[in-house]
């Protein structure tokens, strides 16, 4: 039997998802993301948070990108989210929750986000370089998968952008390409 096309959706959009039950918008739960990509950015990461939610709105982890302090390629704030997750309820299945990122997945994302059903993915900016989702791949879409789910873009889009513009605008300007203090 064929899956069905992913549904997307555009923030500011006529058709879009409801807010998660408990949640008054996708903007409330972002913000908890931008805090989280903010102290990543403190902490010398790049600033990318994300926040994973039950089917039900319960908040099920939240948390920034790592791969420096953690010496971890793989720990992307969307692995970690996943990670702490399946942790917390004791499966790496989570068919339903809500995954919300700051910033559009990668390939490595997308294929943790497919094996754990996520049912949804709420993303602020698009990522032109690596974008596994609408900008480089239509991840969700792709044939060979066998799990989709729906995709609403460009939640908090220019607050989530304007966070990776200064963090890398100040890494430029330190001789040694660490981030300003």
């Amino acid at each position: 039997m064929a899956l069905q096309p992913a549904r997307r959706f555009v923030a500011g959009g006529d058709m879009l998802p409801d807010p998660p039950p408990g949640w008054e918008s996708f903007e409330a739960v972002m913000g908890l993301a931008l805090a989280e990509a903010r102290e990543a950015a403190a902490l010398g990461e790049t600033p990318v948070g994300a926040v994973l939610l039950s089917g039900a709105g319960e908040v099920l982890a939240q948390t920034g990108n790592g791969p420096i302090s953690r010496a971890d390629p793989t720990a992307h704030a969307e692995i970690l989210a996943l990670r702490q997750a399946a942790a917390r309820v004791g499966n790496y299945r989570l068919p339903g929750s809500i995954l919300v990122v700051t910033l559009e997945p990668c390939l490595m994302c997308l294929g943790a986000m497919i094996h754990a059903r996520v049912g949804l993915l709420v993303y602020g900016a698009p990522d032109p370089r690596t974008g596994a989702v609408d900008s480089r791949l239509p991840g969700p879409d792709l044939p060979f998968f066998n799990h989709r789910f729906d995709v609403l873009s460009g939640v908090c889009a220019d607050a989530s952008a304007a966070l990776l513009r200064q963090f890398f605008r100040n890494r430029r300007a330190r001789p040694d390409g660490a981030p300003a203090k």
